[in-house]
């Protein structure tokens, strides 16, 4: 006898197809990380055709700092694998303490940046390097500002009791978002940070 399904199902009934959030946020990471590349891309076509680098005798950032603010944005997906892991066998109180110490360190990371921005001898308008290195650190400093604020909103959804072992489909959602802005810095700051002092 045949047995009948319906879209998305599997002849025993299991779901076959992941839910549309989780599908929209691979599509927003692919495309967000198109752009990164593209930048990063272009970043290392001009200083392979630059005589000197940085251009315009700009001084290569400091390390010391931000290489200690580096470690804090990625180990702030630590927390975040916890809380996953936990709403999954429902310690919501788990996963209320895995968000707040997540953003906590993204906060930190970020006032930095900022701090870091604020001190910058250079400007956007002085040469390539000066106006790659503020659009791309820039749009990875917005993108954490989203993520922080996907913070607030999953982090007031726990507080009043919306996820549980059933239903963290936002949980696991924001998660992947903000593991790909993690990822991103590493390539950003290999390429902007380190590498600018190899000669």
């Amino acid at each position: 006898m045949r047995v009948l399904t319906t879209p998305g199902t599997t002849g025993s009934g299991s779901i076959s197809t992941r839910p549309h959030g989780f599908w929209g946020m691979v599509i927003l990471i692919a495309t967000e990380g198109t752009v990164f590349l593209a930048l990063l891309s272009a970043y290392f076509f001009i200083r392979a055709a630059s005589k000197t680098w940085p251009q315009g005798d700009i001084k290569p950032p400091e390390l010391a700092r931000i290489s200690f603010f580096t470690v804090i944005l990625l180990a702030s997906s630590l927390p975040l694998f916890w809380g996953e892991a936990a709403i999954k066998r429902g310690r919501v109180t788990q996963l209320r303490l895995a968000l707040l110490i997540s953003f906590l360190m993204g906060l930190a990371f970020i006032v930095n940046q900022i701090f870091e921005f604020s001190s910058l001898e250079f400007h956007a308008s002085d040469n390539a390097y000066a106006s790659l290195f503020i659009v791309i650190t820039g749009l990875h400093g917005l993108h954490l500002l989203v993520g922080l604020l996907m913070s607030v909103v999953v982090q007031l959804k726990a507080a009043i009791g919306w996820f549980d072992a059933d239903r963290h489909l936002t949980v696991t959602v924001f998660s992947m978002y903000w593991h790909f802005v993690d990822v991103v810095w590493i390539a950003v700051f290999s390429s902007l940070y380190l590498s600018a002092h190899l000669r």
